[in-house]
């Protein structure tokens, strides 16, 4: 077979997860939890579970299929990291001009006093992701990885300041380090 007919990408499952397909359904299951995608727009992509590898493939490729199998593929890598690991953004709370309050109230993070200003600042916390507040660092964790990176950027786009010059005025809270929960 000519090398574009054929594409396949593997996934290897580590012992404890559990990779379960549905239909367009990937669910995987580990020891932090449960996650679920549907992957019904990826036409054309074949995926399976054998040997403790998930699989996917297509058969005649073209450009945006064959970027679909290994998009597929990262994505399932990135729910088994997920459910055994778990992801953590780091973000720093920075001021120069009023010091910024920042706390957590349900599912959302209030952010008051930012650049002297009267009414609270609020960005929302995804379903599923959990936010502390340590002194001058907020730390969003949790095992989708999608959910905590649209949560620290939600927290992140709060403070941002676009009438101002930014070498001036470089209050704001900003993501400094992502990583993946080693312990």
């Amino acid at each position: 077979m000519p090398k574009d007919v054929h594409v396949v990408s593997t996934v290897e499952i580590p012992d404890g997860v559990e990779v379960t397909i549905d239909g367009s359904k990937v669910r995987v299951r580990g020891p932090k939890g449960e996650l679920e995608r549907d992957f019904s727009h990826a036409r054309g992509v074949i995926m399976r579970v054998e040997d403790g590898k998930f699989v996917v493939e297509a058969f005649f490729a073209r450009s945006r299929t064959r970027a679909l199998v290994g998009t597929i593929a990262a994505h399932v890598r990135n729910m088994i990291l997920g459910v055994t690991k778990g992801f953590r953004y780091k973000l720093k709370v920075i001021y120069s001009h009023f010091p910024i309050n920042i706390k957590v109230e349900g599912d959302r993070v209030v952010i008051t006093n930012f650049l002297g200003e009267r009414a609270p600042r609020v960005a929302r916390i995804l379903p599923g992701v959990k936010v502390q507040v340590k002194g001058q660092d907020v730390v969003v964790e949790g095992i989708d990885i999608e959910k905590v990176a649209q949560t620290a950027a939600n927290i992140e786009r709060a403070t941002h300041i676009s009438d101002k010059d930014r070498r001036k005025f470089l209050d704001g809270i900003y993501i400094y380090q992502r990583e993946v929960v080693e312990a």
